[in-house]
């Protein structure tokens, strides 16, 4: 788990981290609006497997996103345990992720 604070309010870190992971290519994150209320967003990341036609969300984490008020936000990055038949290529991948949205997003003192 990784926690940090970020300058901005929630919807605006959201859609900072949204524009990084698009930019990234290999995860997406994206704000799940029915796990969201006023003061909290929560965002899912995923990766994205194919084969042929077959596409596969896999589901690598999630990013809680807390408004503290004062154009402030408390963000907290969850992996999710993997199942042992997933590479560990995927939890590396989000570990990446999540360390680089750290260093984009954190408020420097």
């Amino acid at each position: 788990m990784i926690e940090f604070l970020a300058a901005g309010t929630p919807r605006l870190v959201s859609q900072a981290i949204e524009q990084y992971a698009t930019g990234q290519g290999n995860v997406s994150a994206i704000v799940v609006p029915w796990e969201s209320g006023e003061a909290r967003l929560s965002m899912a990341v995923t990766a994205v497997r194919s084969d042929g036609w077959a596409i596969e969300h896999i589901n690598l984490g999630t990013i809680t996103l807390t408004d503290l008020g004062n154009d402030s936000t408390r963000v907290a990055i969850v992996g999710h345990a993997s199942d042992p038949s997933d590479d560990q290529k995927l939890a590396s991948v989000f570990d990446r992720f999540a360390v680089q949205v750290q260093r984009q997003c954190e408020a420097r003192p």
